[in-house]
């Protein structure tokens, strides 16, 4: 069973960085699928960045591309989104999930999120 657990979330000022990490207690995290979801107040959830089981391939939203980068360490079963250039719409609650369908974006698992902030 997978279960994530996000941390690294916080509240910075605009054109600072954060990193967020999402730990995979499950023992299938290396064949997973990997994304990063947010969702601002009033809003719905949307897609951050994705990739997949060996890191090959990662897909970002027009919003984030050039700012943002998404990686994973399967050894350590973590996936990590790196921003930077935050800006104050960035503010949202971050979610990791493991993706069952790369074509549909169907979800697996979702994690518990967490907050990231951002002040102009």
């Amino acid at each position: 069973q997978v279960q994530l657990v996000e941390s690294g979330g916080g509240s910075v000022q605009a054109g600072g960085s954060l990193r967020l990490s999402c730990a995979d207690s499950g023992s299938t995290f290396s064949i997973n699928n990997m994304g990063w979801y947010r969702q601002a107040p009033g809003k719905q959830r949307e897609l951050v960045a994705r990739i997949t089981s060996n890191g090959g391939i990662t897909n970002y939203a027009d919003s984030v591309k050039g700012r943002f980068t998404i990686s994973r360490d399967n050894a350590k079963n973590t996936v990590y989104l790196q921003m930077n250039s935050l800006k104050p719409e960035d503010t949202a609650v971050y979610y990791c999930a493991s993706i069952k369908s790369w074509l549909t974006g169907s979800i697996g698992s979702w994690g518990q999120g967490t907050q990231v902030t951002v002040s102009s």
